[in-house]
């Protein structure tokens, strides 16, 4: 229900009371009565109110299992992509076995046969010269005192030992 306006008063003479003003910076003294009176809810807006909210309620951790699902499917058919892939990938190397100039260079390569009559040479040191590490000079007998501070050389050596390429022996079969 609304409130109708009081009807003017029919003494003009009568001065309307001033409103009590206060000062700007002054807390004011809620009246919680007063506030919750002025509230007027209608039977159809609690009910509306009601739904939305028990809509929400329901469906909230709907939406949420809903995501979650839509999540695993993608991650799941990236699977599947990727299996498919590798499927596609053994398919081609079992299609590459059934030729035999295919199984002749792996026999060749892997296990190192060779035709009737043919020679192999292996070769052992087949590093260019620059890259094979120098011969260790002979270690002497006597202590000899450096005037330079041992951190720096510490590094050094570290960064040579990190960087220095070394001959690799083949196996032996």
């Amino acid at each position: 229900m609304a409130r109708r306006p009081a009807p003017p008063s029919s003494s003009p003479a009568a001065p309307a009371p001033a409103p009590e003003r206060k000062p700007r910076g002054a807390a004011r003294a809620v009246d919680v009565r007063e506030w919750a009176g002025g509230i007027r809810l209608s039977t159809f807006a609690v009910i509306m109110l009601s739904l939305v909210i028990l809509g929400t309620w329901v469906l909230v951790p709907s939406i949420g299992t809903y995501i979650d699902q839509r999540q695993k499917i993608a991650a799941l058919e990236q699977s599947v992509q990727l299996t498919k892939d590798q499927i596609s990938d053994l398919e081609q190397e079992r299609t590459r076995w059934d030729d035999p100039a295919y199984i002749t260079t792996q026999a060749r390569e892997r296990l190192y046969y060779v035709r009737p009559g043919e020679v192999v040479y292996l070769v052992d040191n087949d590093l260019d010269p620059a890259d094979i590490p120098p011969e260790q000079k002979h270690v002497s007998d006597t202590i000899q005192e450096r005037p330079s501070d041992w951190m720096p050389q510490l590094l050094r050596s570290l960064t040579a030992a990190g960087l220095a390429k070394s001959a690799v022996e083949a196996p032996t079969r």
